[in-house]
């Protein structure tokens, strides 16, 4: 008799299926082919090791929602390598993964996996199809020929299907009749149609077709349940050697959070310099959201967003062929002879490089500039001791260190973790990886185009740690306080930021504006107006500082408008490509005032003949520069326009005088037909009509005249503002 072992082997391989089986399972079903030399120390722990635990190395996590992992280990012989993944991963692993045998006594001889072809296609074949979720009478329909039997209240019914219908019957004291379907069946007693309302159970006596529907619904219930996959990777070679499989797989993003600590003030002592070394701690939070553990892995974060995309490889793809007819001969047809006359008839590896010319830069708590252990004892002695409480220099001195080496390899900026990291399966952990003092100077921030009353407190900070610091929020610690939250954007190294964290009371602002406009110049050209009109915009900020301790410098923000321009006599000191930030200084319980004016020119044109003359006799009388002879030829423009119009109004009095003779011998020739042609109303009629057509005559050709004199002054009026330019 078989072993256990072996007889599940050889069941498995007999049967062809697809089950993954353990690295010592298969080993047991394949002939023998052991090497010569016996097996070294680590080939003998490898082959007590399964392989499917290839253990995972190394991990470097993106910030574009992947992350590639490297799986790392011993193999002997030609084992299999079984990997499980969420079947939602499977597209991921097949356009990413690597696999490499780093030896030359072995080589990779493939990776497979189970197929997955869509359920709707994998119903089709079975010998009854539900992939369209068929309802009952739906279902019996395709399963004509099948002999069944149905059993009703009172009998029960055997016989092969036919067919099925749906017949309306009346329902209770239902006003329309209801759709009921039946079935027809032939029986040993004739062609029986059955209600399937009536039916309480139907039996299927094909033992082979009800199998089929079995199977069918197994499907089903495979698919719903099919959650993870296995892939196998096939490794054929002698002896021990290691191997190596990465691939990228969907990943939370890890996030940046960072703390911000800032250098104790005490009271009655000189603040810090202007320009400070601020400490910054940033931490970085990882989530190991697989159904593995991380056991001591090289970790890599890295700041760059690679293009990730996902691509259906798993799911099988069918070409749509064309349905094409089978080609046929056609017959030969009988010829048809009549009166000697004859008729015929004719019928896809995601993990960042690590090469020689790596420049590294490292982040550590010494990078952070603290005051000495004699300064900080003192320190602590008079802002510390009083309080009871966390001073700044404790939090710089004795913060978590940085575990982590900033790392540029190529265009990639990373920090890798210097030492191995383990996160348990579901679970995230937050690990320490900045430890620099960062440039800074405390301000005070002000939004001239919001209505607040108080600037916000912040810093202005300069990035010289020679790291990239990622977008995250910043904590803010002030003499070893909590103060506020921030936040920053993504950080080149060198860069400048300022940071808003808490507002400052104890700076008060009144903002006065004034706005004006007018005319500053007029012209012609080509017979248009043009004027050139300039506005201005006037800010009168007048800034408090009420306290009577601490200077301030504070920073004023203004939106940038494409078209203002600010006044010469003041500059920013610095420009976003929508900001202007100006820079005023407060001492100690004083006031400082800040002019902005904004200058805009607007330029429009308007038709010379529809100008007043008095709008720019007045737009000069204040300061507006429109030249005499620009008067002159808008009045001359103005006469010949003029011109134009009276003889326009001309033709329309000659026209409308015109249309009332027409509408009086209208009304004239309706009376005279019954007037007798020897009364003296008819001859009054007669003479009146005799002198309106005289008059139509001179009108008529007094129009034709009007309308060349009208002709004659448009071309008069166009050739003079064609050629009008005048300064």
């Amino acid at each position: 008799m078989l072993t256990s072992r072996t007889t599940l082997a050889a069941l498995l391989i007999c049967c062809g299926t697809a089950l993954p089986l353990p690295l010592h399972a298969r080993e047991v079903s394949q002939p023998s082919t052991q090497p010569a030399n016996p097996p070294s120390a680590a080939a003998k722990v490898a082959a007590n090791t399964p392989a499917e635990q290839l253990p995972i190395k190394g991990i470097t996590l993106y910030r574009s929602g992947v992350a590639s992992l490297e799986r790392r280990g011993m193999i002997d012989g030609s084992p299999t390598v079984q990997l499980r993944f969420d079947t939602d991963q499977i597209n991921d692993i097949l356009k990413s993964m690597v696999v490499l045998d780093l030896s030359k006594q072995g080589r990779v001889s493939g990776v497979s996996y189970a197929s997955r072809d869509p359920l709707a296609k994998r119903l089709t074949s079975f010998g009854v199809n539900i992939s369209d979720e068929p309802s009952l009478s739906t279902l019996l329909t395709r399963l004509r020929g099948a002999t069944i039997a149905i059993t009703l209240p009172d009998v029960t019914y055997t016989g092969t299907i036919i067919g099925g219908e749906v017949r309306q019957q009346a329902s209770g004291a239902a006003t329309a009749p209801i759709a009921v379907p039946y079935i027809n069946i032939l029986t040993s007693g004739g062609i029986r149609s059955v209600s399937l309302a009536s039916a309480t159970n139907i039996e299927i006596l094909d033992k082979k077709l009800a199998a089929e529907l079995q199977l069918a619904l197994a499907a089903v219930a495979e698919h719903r349940a099919d959650t993870t996959k296995t892939v196998d990777v096939s490794f054929v070679g002698e002896g021990a050697r290691q191997v190596v499989i990465a691939y990228v797989q969907e990943a939370p993003v890890w996030k940046a959070t960072y703390r911000l600590v800032l250098p104790d003030f005490v009271p009655g002592e000189a603040q810090p310099a202007p320009a400070s070394k601020f400490t910054m701690q940033g931490w970085a939070i990882v989530e190991n959201t697989t159904d593995e553990d991380w056991n001591a892995v090289d970790l890599s974060l890295v700041s760059g967003q690679p293009v990730s995309f996902r691509m259906d490889l798993y799911q099988p793809l069918y070409a749509i062929r064309p349905l094409i007819p089978v080609p046929t001969v056609p017959g030969v047809g009988p010829r048809i002879f009549e009166g000697g006359t004859a008729s015929e008839a004719h019928g896809g590896f995601g993990a960042s490089p690590r090469h020689d010319g790596v420049e590294e830069f490292t982040a550590d708590a010494t990078a952070a500039p603290g005051p000495s252990p004699s300064n900080s004892l003192a320190l602590r002695s008079k802002a510390g001791e009083s309080r009871g409480g966390i001073v700044a220099s404790e939090m710089i001195e004795y913060g978590a260190q940085a575990q982590a080496r900033a790392v540029e390899s190529g265009e990639i900026f990373e920090y890798r973790l210097e030492h191995p990291v383990t996160v348990e399966r579901q679970r995230s952990a937050m690990l320490p990886i900045i430890s620099a003092g960062l440039t800074g100077n405390r301000v005070s921030i002000y939004a001239l185009n919001e209505d607040n009353a108080h600037p916000m407190r912040g810093i202005e900070l300069t990035n010289d740690s020679g790291l990239q610091l990622l977008p995250g929020p910043i904590s803010v610690y002030d003499g070893g306080t909590y103060a506020g939250d921030s936040q920053i954007g993504h950080v080149p190294a060198g860069d400048k930021r300022l940071l808003a964290y808490s507002v400052d009371l104890e700076v008060t602002s009144q903002i006065d504006s004034s706005n004006f406009s007018r005319i500053q110049s007029v012209s012609i050209v080509r017979g248009l107006l043009q004027s050139t009109t300039t506005s201005r915009i006037e800010y009168k900020a007048t800034y408090t500082n009420k306290d009577p301790k601490r200077a301030r410098t504070l920073i004023i923000e203004r939106p940038r408008q494409a078209t203002w321009k600010l006044d010469a006599s003041v500059k920013p000191y610095e420009s976003t490509t929508t900001l202007d930030r100006f820079k005023v200084q407060l001492a100690k319980g004083a006031s400082a005032i800040l002019n902005l004016a904004y200058d805009r020119t607007d330029f429009s044109s308007a038709e010379v003949i529809s100008t007043p003359i008095e709008s720019l006799l007045a737009y000069r009388t204040k300061g507006a520069k429109i030249s005499e002879a620009v008067l002159d030829a808008i009045r001359q423009a103005q006469r010949l326009a003029a011109t134009a119009a009276n003889v326009r109004q001309s033709i329309q009095q000659l026209a409308e005088e015109k249309n009332n003779i027409d509408i009086d011998q209208t009304r004239i020739r309706q009376n005279i037909g019954s007037v007798d042609r020897a009364s003296s109303l008819y001859a009054t009629y007669m003479k009146k009509l005799t002198d309106q057509e005289a008059r139509i005559e001179t009108l008529q050709t007094k129009q034709r005249e009007a309308e060349t004199a009208l002709t004659s002054a448009e071309q008069a009026l166009n050739d003079y503002l064609t050629n009008l330019t005048v300064q």
